[in-house]
């Protein structure tokens, strides 16, 4: 069974992320799609279980399994978050519909932590890009400035935005490399000192609300399960009317 099949036949959100999604994209920008699908819920019946993602079919497409996706948006896992708020949508169903509606279910104060966390590494990339080339990667550079105004930002209003708005063209002249390293470092840490200091009177939750997003996984699994698909002819031979044979 190609796995691509599950993409085509079963994707319930798809959307455009990177540049495009972020307002900064130019002449020369790829264009990143990024989805989720729900697995038929015969194919978790066999020893053999669906993917948790798939890359492709084309190029610059990845899409996740829906309870993959669910697992790591509780874990707050920027990239995943980010994909829910995409103001680039191509294509939602009626169970992406449900998973949209429940953006806010997965929001919590851990973002602090995980974006903080996430933040950081890169920073240390660009730190190690100096040291060795004698330049960062200043396109990286951006997308961390990005990421770290779209952090401290989640945290005083509680809302998820990623298009940087009128914050375009200072996050383009970092990328063109116009802007001296000295300044740019003292704008992360300037963001990451807002960020921290957002935490503490953040909105948000504590927790993201597991059991509400576990019950829209449920439904979603039992609503499959009932449905017809060419997917479960390999258990139809097992399991009838009468139930399981015995060989």
């Amino acid at each position: 069974m190609p796995f691509e099949h599950l993409v085509r036949d079963h994707t319930i959100y798809a959307c455009v992320m990177g540049s495009r999604a972020f307002g900064l994209a130019t002449d020369g920008s790829d264009t990143d799609r990024r989805g989720v699908f729900l697995a038929p819920t015969p194919l978790f019946w066999r020893f053999e279980k669906p993917p948790t993602h798939i890359e492709g079919p084309a190029e610059e497409q990845f899409s996740w399994e829906l309870e993959r996706f669910c697992e790591l948006a509780l874990r707050a896992n920027p990239n995943i978050l980010e994909c829910l708020h995409s103001p680039l949508v191509e294509h939602v169903d009626a169970t992406g519909r449900e998973l949209l509606a429940l953006r806010e279910a997965f929001l919590s104060r851990q973002v602090h932590e995980t974006f903080t966390r996430y933040a950081l590494g890169q920073r240390k990339k660009l730190e190690a890009d100096i040291r060795v080339h004698g330049a960062p990667r200043w396109k990286h550079a951006m997308h961390l400035l990005r990421l770290l105004m779209s952090a401290r930002d989640l945290l005083r209003t509680g809302t998820l935005t990623i298009d940087v708005g009128d914050r375009r063209d200072p996050l383009l002249a970092v990328k063109r490399g116009e802007v001296p390293w000295p300044e740019v470092e003292s704008w992360m840490t300037r963001l990451a000192t807002e960020t921290d200091e957002a935490s503490t009177l953040s909105p948000l939750p504590a927790e993201p609300d597991r059991a509400r997003v576990e019950d829209f996984l449920i439904r979603a699994r039992r609503a499959s399960a009932l449905q017809s698909d060419p997917y479960d002819e390999g258990v139809q031979g097992v399991v009838g009317t009468r139930g399981v044979r015995q060989g």
